[in-house]
């Protein structure tokens, strides 16, 4: 795995996410169609990239879109 392959990971992911609801992990995963080595790496660079947000409902952990917002 590479960096440019992490990248193309986290696109699919953005774009998957696009439609603005929470996603469970295996949700993403199924839709995806990503290993979970790099599924887990690209939401580990859409995270770090503050794109995505992670919440927690009916004993799952959520995955969704971030709200970028700059107030200035």
């Amino acid at each position: 795995m590479d960096r440019f392959t992490i990248c193309r990971n986290a696109h699919l992911v953005l774009v998957t996410l696009g439609n603005n609801r929470e996603w469970t992990y295996s949700e993403l995963k199924h839709a995806t169609g990503l290993a979970d080595r790099d599924l887990n790496a690209a939401i580990g660079w859409l995270a770090h990239d503050g794109s995505i947000c992670f919440g927690h409902s009916r004993g799952e952990n959520n995955v969704s879109l971030g709200i970028n917002v700059y107030i200035g």
